[in-house]
């Protein structure tokens, strides 16, 4: 039936958020899919993990300058849909359900956000959501979710331009505020043809790359692309729509102390969101450092939104410099 459908002529998302990058901290590429809490309690991607992080979020300074979201990403949830057809927590993993920890990440007053995938399972295997998007929609507002990433895995790209605005109408529909990233762009091969002005209507962020993983070569790699590519994306950076070259390592095992410092000054400068996926419970002073960097941090969240683009690089490797307009009239220089 899907094939049918039309894009909505009313499609824009319409919830007033991301006015700047969002800030928060994301379990994945440290935690990945990690649901063994009997053999790995500490590590395991538990209703506890999440609290922890947002504790240390408010105890340790991170919510003073910014860093607001807690989010869930995948294999959270049952391998199968309820009788009802809804998605049902791991009870195991969340033995309140996720609206049990919603409350208690709100008491904190922080946010929290979840995963789903548009296509008919997650990339980890679990339900998607395809047929089931106001079902998905309407119960993470329930819950009291405060954002949605949304995958595309299970699923051809030919649907995107349907399926992601599909859900967008759905979070409007609900009344509630929900951060929307969409994965749309990240998994469409000619990147020449990726409808950026869509996107950025349905999509408070976007992934436009691969996922990123602990070491340096893959930051260095996105951050050639994203200036190989400033002419297809900086332009659609602003506020309430922003590029995501996907999570800070900084915290974690990869990089070393001036290999964080040139992440977080690249994403500052990229007007990405700044989602940290790290163990706050176990960092290092200068990695906390960075990340609390205020002068940084206020490029990153610079009002005006715009993206900063690389205008020279002698290689690949070694020099390069970027420029960022900024509201007051100055540029930000990398």
């Amino acid at each position: 039936l899907l094939l049918g459908l039309t894009v909505p002529a009313v499609r824009a998302l319409n919830n007033g958020l991301a006015r700047t990058p969002p800030m928060g901290w994301l379990n994945w590429e440290r935690y990945r899919c990690n649901t063994d809490c009997k053999n790995d309690p500490y590590n395991c991607i538990s209703a506890d993990l999440f609290l922890s992080m947002a504790q240390h979020l408010i105890t340790d300074g991170y919510f003073d300058v910014g860093y607001e979201y807690v989010n869930i990403d995948d294999c959270w949830m049952e391998r199968q849909r309820g009788p009802d057809g809804l998605l049902v927590p791991n009870p195991e993993l969340f033995p309140e359900g996720v609206d049990g920890l919603a409350k208690k990440i709100h008491a904190m007053g922080l946010k929290i956000g979840i995963y789903e995938d548009y296509g008919t399972k997650t990339c980890g295997g679990f339900p998607g959501t395809k047929g089931h998007v106001d079902d998905d929609v309407n119960l993470f507002a329930k819950w009291g979710i405060d954002s949605l990433k949304l995958d595309g895995c299970y699923d051809n790209v030919t649907d995107f331009p349907v399926g992601y605005p599909l859900v967008t109408k759905a979070l409007n529909a609900t009344g509630r505020p929900i951060l929307y990233s969409c994965s749309w762009p990240a998994y469409i091969r000619n990147k020449d043809t990726i409808p950026y002005g869509d996107i950025a209507e349905n999509c408070n962020l976007w992934r436009n790359y691969g996922d990123i993983s602990d070491s340096w070569g893959s930051v260095q790699a996105i951050i050639n692309w994203f200036g190989d590519n400033h002419g297809n994306l900086a332009a659609y950076a602003a506020p309430g729509s922003w590029n995501d070259p996907d999570m800070l390592l900084i915290g974690d095992y990869g990089l070393s102390e001036e290999q964080s410092k040139t992440q977080m000054a690249l994403w500052a400068m990229m007007s990405a969101p700044l989602y940290m996926s790290n163990d706050l419970r176990n960092i290092r002073q200068w990695q906390k450092d960075i990340l609390l960097n205020q002068e940084v941090i206020a490029v990153n969240q610079d009002p005006m939104g715009k993206a900063g683009v690389r205008v020279w690089q002698q290689d690949k490797k070694h020099y390069e410099y970027w420029t960022r307009p900024l509201a007051d009239g100055s540029y930000a220089v990398v």
